[in-house]
């Protein structure tokens, strides 16, 4: 067999939607389909854009196989579970990324248009149009196993997606709460059904528990106030967030009987800051709660019950609980501090301030610094850092970060100075705000005369 040259971006893969498209090339797609299913297929992400060759070694684009496949498929009687494994096979080999636009597509194209009237976005924050179902659609001409396809969709947009894909989620469910609204109900009560029945619902003389993949929603109420009820709550956590079936965006409703809070001005009161402010008490359960926290930090993603300017990664109440406990959890927030997503999130500011009026600026407690000035736009200094700063060894431990600025940068930065430069500029309006402009001549100014001289050297 002889293949004709490849068609595709810098003669990479294969083209196969056109309708001339030549038949050989259609054959080894399929094969490729069939690859995917058996696991014999491989990715190639070492151009762009990713390819999935064959076991024959011929390449195509992802979502191209992924079309095909679906176009194949019946709408009446839709194989429900053979086109669930296939889309499974398909995100394990090349992510969920790869194929989340061409699913969308195919349930907008499937259900949304076939089955409603679609409306007009009435402004520009509607993300999606408003939809209706036709009137003249009879109940016997929806598929049943399609809207079920419909819903493991939109559970993918949950536990596979970043945050904001819950929007599609909603949607989706939306669309089949207007046909089959028991079909939402189940799921509401059951999940997905993938995760097993011990984590789905769990219930102890101190605790109860739920977990819902498809709502990315936790519930649990703790009936005691005791070391070992909250050892029972870290764990059932822990064994949630260990499924591969559960978002890593999601909500924690949290009851207990003490209603105490962290020591941190402004944080919201959840009760996930609650769990964490009770459990933290317990220097046996430190371990489980960093435990839980490392488990739950995921870059881009955030507890879906806390909004706007309080939005909050999944694991920050535990890292503060921590990080204020003792500097043996420093590692712990500057790795926190590292995942924070710069442009969204700046409720670890207010951590922040309270954790410098707590330790210092010390040798232990400058890297804190310089991860949580990047960790955020604009962060903000409390008025009380520069006496806390005004002392030698405060000032020294400054300027021996200042030597090692290039360790703190992403590896494509470290040969830049001017990376260098603007890093070492935040680090110090983190302490001073303002009057570290115009080389600190303020600051200087009113220095006392010991300190001088290190003063001069941290802005020049």
């Amino acid at each position: 067999m002889s293949l004709p040259k490849r068609d595709g971006v810098n003669g990479r893969y294969y083209l196969i939607h056109r309708l001339d498209t030549d038949l050989e090339v259609l054959a080894e797609a399929d094969l490729c389909i069939q690859d995917i299913l058996q696991g014999t297929a491989r990715e190639n992400h070492s151009a762009y854009p990713m390819v999935v060759r064959n076991h024959k070694g011929t390449p195509f684009i992802p979502s191209h196989l992924l079309e095909r496949y679906l176009s194949g498929l019946p709408l009446k009687g839709f194989p429900y579970e053979d086109a669930v494994a296939f889309c499974d096979a398909m995100r394990r080999l090349v992510g969920w990324e790869e194929i989340r636009f061409e699913l969308e597509k195919y349930i907008e194209k499937q259900v949304q248009e076939r089955y409603f009237v679609v409306g007009e976005r009435e402004d520009g924050f509607m993300v999606f149009p408003p939809c209706t179902v036709l009137p003249e659609l009879l109940p016997e001409d929806v598929d049943d196993n399609l809207l079920r396809f419909a819903c493991y969709v939109a559970v993918c947009h949950t536990v596979y997606g970043q945050s904001f894909e819950s929007l599609t989620t909603n949607h989706i469910f939306g669309l089949v709460s207007q046909l089959r609204p028991n079909m939402v109900k189940e799921l509401k009560i059951n999940g997905s059904g993938k995760l097993p029945l011990n984590i789905r619902k769990r219930k102890t003389e101190r605790m109860t528990a739920s977990a819902n993949d498809a709502f990315a929603a936790i519930r649990i109420t703790a009936k005691e106030d005791t070391q070992e009820c909250y050892e029972e709550v870290l764990d059932y956590l822990c064994d949630v967030l260990e499924q591969e079936a559960f978002p890593n965006s999601y909500s924690v409703e949290f009851r207990g009987v003490e209603k105490i809070y962290l020591p941190i001005p402004g944080l919201p009161k959840k009760g996930i800051n609650q769990l964490f402010a009770c459990a933290v008490r317990y220097p046996k359960l430190h371990t489980k709660i960093e435990r839980y926290a490392r488990l739950a930090m995921k870059e881009f993603e955030f507890y879906n019950n806390i909004s706007g300017e309080q939005c909050a990664m999944p694991g920050t109440f535990a890292v503060f609980a921590l990080g204020l406990e003792g500097l043996e959890w420093q590692q712990l927030v500057c790795d926190y501090l590292d995942l924070c997503d710069d442009e969204h999130s700046s409720v670890q500011e207010k951590f922040l301030h309270v954790f410098f009026k707590k330790f210092g600026f010390t040798d232990q407690t400058m890297p804190v610094l310089v991860n949580g000035v990047q960790s955020m736009q604009g962060f903000k200094p409390a008025k009380e850092f520069r006496t806390l700063i005004a002392n030698e060894e405060s000032l020294n431990a400054l300027l021996k970060i200042k030597e090692h600025l290039k360790d703190y940068l992403p590896e494509e930065a470290k040969r830049s100075k001017k990376a260098t430069v603007y890093l070492w500029r935040d680090v110090i309006w983190g302490i001073w705000g303002k009057d570290s402009e115009n080389g600190g001549k303020k600051i200087m100014k009113a220095a006392p005369t010991h300190l001088r001289e290190i003063y001069e050297q941290i802005f020049h």
